[in-house]
């Protein structure tokens, strides 16, 4: 594997690219405020060089997560479109739901239930349900997933299917690291669980990325982008995500992986890569421009 190349920002590497495919939580804010110099980064490329989409494993519609980014000072305008993992997991269970009342094992907290709300979807527990839906911890800040064995366990034998609306593992807000549903997803598979995942890394979400980036092109009467770059600072979702997408990758050398990172060096990079079974062309310590 080449040694990746480490610069100093965007701008860099921005001229041989025409979208931008950029990660949210880590990259462009940390679950408290947003990152200043991110937003001027994608502000400068969408002026000067094509649409910017955000793209997050959130387990929340688009809508939602735009209103989030904006209670973090995100300006809305340094973006043009949002893809969320949320808003795949919704459209299954409409999907799911159409033929009628789904009976579905809720696992998350209740400030994401609106993801369910408007649908033809009755919370049940696991002896009802005929699908269950993890979206996170319910206590992410007191609970890990030990908490969760003997749930996971009953679910198991079942023979329920986990719909995961968020394949992350692990997220930071400010300097804590929280569980995320990919990892009560894991665990579920461990037990021979049956677990369909929305989101990063698998490809559908990038094909609607992609989608967003053209539309968002052609409304600004510029040529559907041939040379996308993914920006993430997650080596398993975000990276090798858009290695198996076929984009070339930045990544950022901080957020999930911030204890791993030094010494800050192509060398340890590429190593760093390789124990993930990941890859990037270039690395940077933060977006900026």
């Amino acid at each position: 594997m080449p040694l990746p190349r480490l610069i100093s920002g965007l701008s860099e590497v921005a001229s041989g690219h025409d979208a931008l495919i950029c990660d949210v939580w880590g990259v462009v804010h940390d679950g408290h405020r947003h990152h200043p110099d991110a937003a001027e980064a994608l502000y400068r490329f969408k002026e000067k060089h094509g649409p910017v989409v955000l793209l997050t494993n959130a387990p929340r519609v688009p809508a939602e997560v735009a209103v989030q980014c904006a209670s973090y000072g995100l300006p809305p305008d340094c973006y043009d479109a949002i893809v969320s993992s949320g808003g795949a997991a919704r459209e299954e269970l409409v999907r799911r739901s159409a033929a009628g009342t789904l009976p579905l094992h809720y696992i998350g907290p209740d400030r994401d239930l609106p993801m369910i709300q408007g649908l033809d979807i009755r919370r049940t527990g696991i002896a009802d349900a005929a699908v269950a839906l993890a979206i996170g911890l319910r206590d992410d800040a007191a609970e890990t997933v030990a908490d969760y064995a003997e749930e996971l366990a009953a679910m198991k034998a079942r023979g329920l299917t986990m719909l995961c609306a968020n394949p992350d593992l692990v997220v930071h807000r400010g300097e804590r690291l929280f569980y995320c549903a990919g990892s009560l997803a894991k665990a579920y598979e461990a037990l021979g669980g049956a677990v369909i995942y929305y989101g990063k890394p698998h490809l559908p979400v990038y094909r609607a990325a992609l989608d967003a980036a053209a539309l968002a092109a052609q409304a600004a009467n510029r040529p559907s982008p041939k040379r996308p770059l993914a920006v993430g600072d997650g080596l398993l979702t975000d990276i090798k995500g858009a290695n198996d997408a076929g984009l070339e990758a930045l990544f950022i050398a901080d957020g999930v992986h911030g204890e791993e990172i030094a010494p800050y060096t192509d060398e340890h990079m590429a190593a760093l890569f390789t124990r993930f079974g990941a890859s990037a062309g270039t690395v940077t310590r933060k977006l900026t421009w």
